[in-house]
């Protein structure tokens, strides 16, 4: 039976749309090529390198100190984990031996960075789907953590604290208790967030049942962190692979059901309270001693190839060194957590309407620092 005039789909010309560089929901200078036929979208191509530094390359002439300073420049929200992962893969090629007090130390800053950088992610992606307040709240925690960081290292944002063999300088007296003090306040504002956003009818409307994926697909491109725990693959480096001392804490490793946008955000409220939980108990068991191990003052790794990952804010941060036994490395690759999970975004897009294009690029988390290095 032929369609009624009013039964026919409206026919509309495609069109090439621009979403970025200079947008603020790309979170930094990313530009998305979409292909769209009315608001649904056929095809989406993206655009990087805009904010492209060469830091593998400039890495070769500098030496594995020099390089620390650098890393703070990939995913600068996360800048304590990146020192951890470039000094951790020099520890483990050296075979160094670091001072207890000087993990102790990092577990706690690595920890509140991660509460950090999952704190600007709640406050961003809301903001992307419309919400004013929880962006401006999540910035009172982060302030906070900040300050502990500054006071510990002299900066608020690039920290160059992480040092081969330890860390470059001791908490300062009081500094621990600070921390302490941070814990209970920080659970009562995820619950305040748990309460305000999580139940909001409007906001489930948005990320429920959107941008899906399964373990397979996630699995298949690569991804890590979140995006691959959302979909109910429980892997998380500090537990399955264990580095530092993280094998002396308890914690979960929180994971979705459904694989959409909204086990995407939840899962970074569970991980901030998971990340309480090893702070505390770093705390309780902190001893005292030196914060840096007996390090050549010039650092030669041994001639080989050497990788290690850890569990960065957004999936498996992982730097591969390539030696010829002097003083800087022959070769350095990094495995970019921000790089690998945005290699999905063109088929999660595909056929979904240009509202929730959106919603599921902020899901995804991505840092252009890191993407682009």
């Amino acid at each position: 039976m032929a369609l009624t005039d009013q039964q026919q789909p409206i026919r509309t010309e495609e069109m090439l749309l621009n979403v970025g560089p200079q947008h603020p929901s790309t979170h930094g200078v990313f530009r998305l090529v979409v292909k769209i036929s009315g608001e649904t979208v056929l095809d989406a191509e993206p655009v990087i390198g805009y904010l492209h530094r060469g830091t593998e390359k400039l890495a070769e002439d500098l030496q594995y100190n020099q390089i620390i300073p650098y890393t703070d420049r990939l995913d600068y929200l996360a800048s304590m984990l990146n020192n951890y992962a470039l000094c951790h893969t020099v520890e483990e090629a050296l075979g160094l031996e670091v001072p207890e007090r000087a993990e102790y130390l990092r577990v706690i800053v690595m920890e509140l960075q991660r509460i950090a950088s999952h704190l600007l992610f709640i406050g961003t992606y809301l903001l992307d789907l419309g919400a004013m307040s929880p962006f401006l709240y999540v910035f009172q925690e982060r302030e906070r953590i900040v300050q502990l960081f500054n006071e510990i290292c002299g900066a608020r944002l690039t920290y160059n604290y992480v040092r081969v063999g330890g860390v470059k300088y001791d908490a300062p007296p009081g500094w621990l208790d600070k921390v302490r003090a941070f814990i209970p306040f920080m659970y009562e504002r995820i619950q305040m967030y748990d309460d305000l956003i999580t139940g909001n009818e409007i906001f489930l409307r948005r990320v429920r049942g959107i941008g899906v994926f399964d373990t397979e697909t996630a699995l298949a491109f690569g991804m890590s962190g979140i995006n691959l725990r959302s979909t109910g693959f429980r892997w998380d480096l500090r537990k399955n692979r264990p580095y530092s001392i993280y094998d002396r804490f308890e914690f979960d490793v929180p994971v979705g059901e459904h694989g959409d946008c909204y086990d995407r955000y939840y899962l970074h409220l569970l991980e901030m309270k998971q990340s309480l939980r090893i702070v505390e108990q770093a705390l309780d068991g902190i001893p005292d001693g030196p914060t840096l191990g007996k390090v050549p003052k010039i650092i030669r790794v041994p001639a080989g190839e050497y990788y290690s990952g850890i569990e960065g804010a957004r999936g498996e941060l992982g730097f591969y060194i390539v030696s010829d036994g002097k003083d800087k490395p022959y070769r350095l690759k990094i495995r970019k957590p921000s790089f690998v999970n945005l290699q999905l975004l063109p088929d999660l897009l595909r056929g979904r309407n240009m509202a929730d294009l959106i919603a599921i690029l902020g899901a995804v988390d991505i840092v252009l620092g890191e993407v682009d290095a």
